[in-house]
């Protein structure tokens, strides 16, 4: 009887302890719009780690659907904040911050020795000299090839935009579009634009003309369009009746030999036949070798809301989610890049050449025209984009719509 009453009582203690470590408990709220299943299921292992190395820690993770998450968070920021939510870097994350929505965490940074590993997105996450966010994924831009029609022309892998527009008379001889794009739902094109004033302007110059501190009709844009109007004659001429995924048959059949796009179309590249031994991946062209390399590479990143209740504990969830494991983890299972250059990616060859690629730039990280412009600028800017596709002679005319437009919005 003696020992039952003392295994009863270890048993009564021991249930008394967890009661009270559970209710010890600090409740960290997560709001979250990763509601696709892989996103989705990559966050809640994230926080079951992190409730593991910190279990007096409970996060409650808030997950809402993308489009609505949109809409509903500059009143939920006012409103009702969590305590870490996530949201994208640079102009989009500009006007939270101009509003007090969001809260310094250059703390964190210097802490834990950020500058450093997230180096390359720096300047996108620093505003008045703070840090505001912690980005966690992204991933490259740059031109995808094919590489039997490269060898079927005898033409070589470009480092210079004069190189490839060298090229791009090789494969017009042999009946080939050097450069193939789906313009019907325009943000295409904001690639191909981007990358053209990137390598002509740099990644100040980007910022400040998606900020609106600079006239359309600056020489300094013409310049692009110029570079531009080289690859126009040789790109594919219906462009603007097709899709994204319309031109990937192009290149999968040969008929293209180049497309300035995002990584996540290596799946429909490969869906369609393609292999490592005949997709290959080239960063865009050097156009002005004096503008450093600057890189197009959305960005998606967390932040501690200005009226969070439980901001010691955020700060830690921030540091856990820039640590280079944590983000190695994390893109496994989003298929993407880690933004810590301590992180590593696995083998394939695409994850593997965006890593080293953005990892190194030196220029800037953009975040692409329709996040970096209000999205009144970027529709028009991108319908110009493809009217010059099509209408290159009007350049004139778009570019003086366009100022119109930027009279507009930024006001």
């Amino acid at each position: 009887m003696v020992h039952k009453l003392t295994g009863a009582f270890a048993l009564g203690a021991a249930l008394m302890l967890s009661t009270a470590a559970f209710a010890q408990q600090r409740v960290l709220t997560f709001t979250t719009d990763n509601n696709d299943p892989a996103p989705k299921a990559a966050w809640e292992q994230l926080v079951a780690d992190f409730e593991a190395e910190n279990p007096d820690i409970d996060v409650q993770m808030n997950i809402m659907d993308r489009e609505g998450y949109k809409t509903a968070i500059r009143n939920f920021l006012t409103t009702d904040p969590p305590d870490v939510a996530n949201w994208y870097p640079a102009n989009r994350m500009k006007p939270f911050v101009d509003a007090g929505l969001f809260l310094d965490i250059s703390d964190v940074y210097t802490e834990n020795g950020l500058d450093k590993q997230l180096a390359s997105t720096m300047p996108i996450v620093t505003q008045d000299g703070k840090q505001w966010m912690i980005p966690y994924t992204y991933y490259q831009w740059g031109i995808y090839y094919n590489k039997s029609v490269y060898e079927q022309v005898g033409a070589t892998v470009p480092a210079t935009w004069d190189e490839f527009i060298a090229n791009c008379e090789k494969f017009k001889a042999a009946g080939i579009d050097c450069l193939t794009t789906g313009s019907s739902q325009l943000w295409p094109t904001a690639g191909i634009f981007d990358y053209l004033n990137l390598r002509t302007n740099g990644y100040e110059f980007h910022k400040a003309l998606t900020n609106g501190e600079i006239p359309w009709t600056d020489d300094r844009v013409r310049a692009t369009f110029a570079e531009w109007a080289k690859v126009v004659p040789y790109t594919t001429a219906n462009h603007a009746a097709i899709d994204w995924q319309d031109a990937v048959p192009l290149i999968v059949q040969g008929k293209a030999a180049n497309y300035v796009m995002g990584n996540f179309a290596v799946a429909a590249f490969k869906e369609g036949g393609m292999t490592n031994d005949t997709l290959g991946f080239l960063p865009f062209p050097t156009i002005n070798p004096d503008v450093p390399r600057a890189e197009e590479a959305p960005t998606d990143a967390v932040f501690i809301p200005a009226g969070a209740k439980n901001v010691d504990d955020a700060k830690k969830f921030m540091a856990f989610v820039a640590r280079a494991d944590v983000q190695t983890k994390l893109n496994e299972a989003l298929g993407q890049l880690p933004v810590n250059s301590g992180s590593k990616v696995g083998d394939d060859p695409f994850l593997q050449a965006g890593f080293q690629l953005l990892s190194t730039t030196p220029g800037g990280i953009a975040q692409f025209f329709d996040r970096d412009a209000p999205a009144e600028m970027a529709k028009a800017g991108m319908e110009g984009f493809q009217q010059f596709m099509i209408q290159p002679d009007q350049l004139d005319a778009i570019l003086t719509r366009l100022e119109q437009v930027r009279g507009q919005v930024y006001k």
